[in-house]
C-alpha cells in the first residue's frame, strides 16, 4: 500500500490500568550495574483506536503480517488492558507509569497548564536520566507520529524539571547510531479516526470487502455499518505496513539485534462499545514485546497486563528500578503477578461521566456513579466519527435492532455491570442482578471500592478545555442540512471539512 501524506494533527499516546505498590514521595531511581553500551534500544509503537482486531489475535478479514511476524518471534498477550478507554487519561497514565485517577490527570484535555505533581516524573525523563536518548515520532510514519497529549503541562521536546522545564523527549523522528541506547515513542494514526480513510481505502491494493467482514454481534448487519468496519480493518493494513517500515530501517540501520520493540493499542476500537466506554473493545488492547535476545519467540502469555506495567517493564529494561510511585510493575520479572486491572471513565469532551470497573482474567465488573448518562449520549465527536451509531440509532426507533443490539440505545445505563468473560466475551449477559452471582459481584464491588481509596487523586485541580464539537454540531444542522442528512444516513462528512467551514464562516462574520 502507497505512502500517504496526509498532514493532520492527530498521533497517538494511551492506554493502562491498575495499581500494585504503594506511591511515597519519592522520585529517586538508580540505573543498575550494567554498562551503557549493552543497554537495549527501545521502541515503543501506538497504534491509535484499536482493540485486538489484529490477524495474530484471531480477527477475520485483515492481513498483518508484520505484525504476525512480531508474534511470531515475540510474545503476544491477550489479557492487557488501558486504564481508560480514552486517549489523553489513558495517555498521561503510561507516561507517569501511575493510574490517571492518581495523578488527577483522570479529565480528558484538561489541566493542561498545571504541573505534574512534584511526587511524580515522566518515564523518558527517568531514561534520560539513565543515559538514553528519547526521541519523539518517525519521519516514515502519517504524520510522523508525534502526539503526545496528556494532562499535565508539558513540552514535546526539551529539558525536565516539573517546576520550568516541561520537555518529555530530546529529538523528534529519527534513531541513529549515535543515539544508542535510545528510546523511541511512535504513534501510529492511522487507525484513528480521520478524512484520510476514504483515501487509504482507494490506494489500497486489495481493500476488505464488506459483504464478508464478520462482526460483532451488537452491531447491525447493515450496509453502511459494514463498509465503516471494513474501512477500519484497511487503517489496520495499512498501520501494518508502517510496522514493516519501522522494523526494515532498524535492520538497514543494523539495530535490529539490540532493539526492543513493543506495540499497543492506545485505547479501543472508535466504534460501538468501544472508545470512551469501559466494556471490553474500550479497554482491551493488543500487546505484543519483540526483544530477539531475550524472547524464543511464539509465546503467549494469559497474565492481566495494565498499560501502567508497559511503562514499568520499558523502566527494567532499561536497568532503572521502578520508582514505588509507579502502579504498575515489570511484566517480564519473576515475581510478576496482577490479578486485577482497575479501568476509570471521566469527562469526555462536553459529556461529564464518572464509570469505574474492575477486570480479572475471568470477570469484568463496571460501577456506572452516573447512570442517568446513556452510552449514547450525544457526543459531538461521536456523531461525526461513528457512523454505526446514526444507523443503529435509527433502526432501533424503527424496533428493528435485536435483544444484543439495543442495550446500547437505553435512555440510562445499569448502576451495575457483571460480565463473565471466558462465557461471553462480547458482554452481552449482565449477570450483576442475577441471585447465583451474589459472591463474585459483592467481592469485585468491594475490589473497587479498594481501587477508589488507593487511587484518590492527589489534588482536585480541574481545568478542562472547553470543546467547541456541540456548537459546530448545532452549526452543521442549521446551515448544512444535505451534510447532516448525508450523517445521518451513515457517511462519515469530514470532522476537518466541516470544522474549517465552520471557522470561515465565523471569520467572515467579524
Amino acid at each position: 500500500m502507497k505512502t500517504l501524506k496526509i498532514i493532520v494533527f492527530f498521533g497517538a499516546l494511551c492506554a493502562t490500568i491498575v495499581a500494585c505498590k504503594t506511591n511515597t514521595n519519592s522520585i529517586i531511581t538508580e540505573v543498575k550495574t550494567e554498562s551503557k553500551a549493552s543497554r537495549p534500544n527501545i521502541i515503543w509503537l501506538m497504534a491509535e483506536d484499536i482493540s485486538t482486531d489484529l490477524e495474530c489475535y484471531g480477527m477475520p478479514d485483515v492481513k498483518t503480517p508484520h505484525l504476525n511476524k512480531m508474534a511470531q518471534e515475540g510474545v503476544r498477550f491477550d489479557n492487557a488492558f488501558v486504564t481508560n478507554s480514552i486517549c489523553s487519561p489513558s495517555r498521561s497514565a503510561m507516561m507517569v507509569g501511575t493510574h490517571q485517577v492518581k495523578t488527577n490527570t483522570h479529565h480528558h484535555r484538561s489541566n493542561r497548564n498545571i504541573p505534574l505533581d512534584s511526587q511524580f516524573k515522566p518515564f523518558t525523563a527517568l531514561l534520560r536520566d539513565a543515559g538514553y536518548t528519547t526521541i519523539l515520532g518517525n519521519h516514515a510514519v502519517m504524520n510522523k507520529g508525534r502526539k503526545i497529549d496528556v494532562n499535565f503541562k508539558n513540552e514535546p521536546i526539551g529539558e525536565w524539571d516539573g517546576k520550568s522545564k516541561f520537555g518529555l523527549f530530546d529529538k523528534y523522528d529519527t534513531f541513529e547510531k549515535a543515539d544508542e541506547p535510545f528510546f523511541a515513542q511512535i504513534q501510529l494514526l492511522v487507525t484513528h479516526r480521520g478524512d484520510w480513510w476514504d483515501e487509504v481505502r482507494n490506494q489500497s491494493e486489495h481493500p476488505v470487502n464488506p459483504e464478508t467482514v464478520k462482526m460483532p454481534p451488537y452491531m447491525a448487519d447493515h450496509p453502511a455499518v459494514r463498509l465503516d468496519w471494513a474501512k477500519y480493518l484497511d487503517q489496520i493494513e495499512y498501520m501494518d505496513n508502517e510496522v514493516g517500515m519501522i522494523f526494515k530501517e532498524l535492520e538497514d540501520k543494523n539495530m535490529a539485534d539490540n532493539t526492543i520493540v513493543i506495540f499497543i493499542g492506545d485505547n479501543g476500537r472508535c466504534n460501538i462499545r468501544g472508545k470512551g466506554y469501559l466494556q471490553d473493545p474500550g479497554l482491551r488492547i493488543p500487546l505484543i514485546v519483540y526483544y530477539p535476545s531475550q524472547f524464543k519467540g511464539g509465546e503467549i502469555r494469559k497474565d492481566v497486563v495494565s498499560a501502567t506495567d508497559i511503562t514499568a517493564s520499558i523502566i527494567d529494561f532499561a536497568g532503572v528500578d521502578v520508582p514505588d510511585y509507579m502502579t504498575g510493575k515489570p511484566i517480564f520479572s519473576k515475581d510478576f503477578k496482577r490479578e486485577y486491572v482497575y479501568g476509570a471513565r471521566d469527562l469526555w469532551d462536553e459529556i461529564e461521566e464518572k464509570s469505574r470497573a474492575v477486570i480479572s482474567e475471568d470477570w469484568a465488573y463496571i460501577r456506572n456513579d452516573m447512570p442517568e448518562v446513556p452510552y449514547d449520549a450525544g457526543q459531538a465527536y461521536l456523531e461525526f466519527y461513528r457512523p454505526a451509531v446514526h444507523i443503529m440509532r435509527a433502526l432501533n426507533k424503527e424496533g428493528k435492532l435485536n435483544e444484543n443490539q439495543k442495550p446500547f440505545f437505553e435512555p440510562t445505563k445499569p448502576i451495575e455491570e457483571l460480565y463473565h468473560l471466558k462465557e461471553d466475551p462480547h458482554q452481552l449477559n449482565n449477570l450483576a442482578s442475577q441471585p447465583e452471582y451474589i459472591e463474585v459481584l459483592e467481592k469485585l464491588r468491594e475490589q473497587t471500592k479498594r481501587f477508589d481509596m488507593q487511587m484518590s487523586p492527589v489534588s482536585t485541580i480541574y481545568e478542562p478545555i472547553i470543546t467547541k464539537g456541540p456548537e459546530i454540531m448545532e452549526w452543521l444542522k442549521k446551515e448544512r442540512p444535505e451534510d447532516y442528512a448525508r450523517m445521518l444516513a451513515g457517511e462519515e462528512i469530514g470532522y476537518k471539512r466541516i470544522t474549517d467551514l465552520y471557522k470561515k464562516k465565523k471569520d467572515n462574520q467579524k
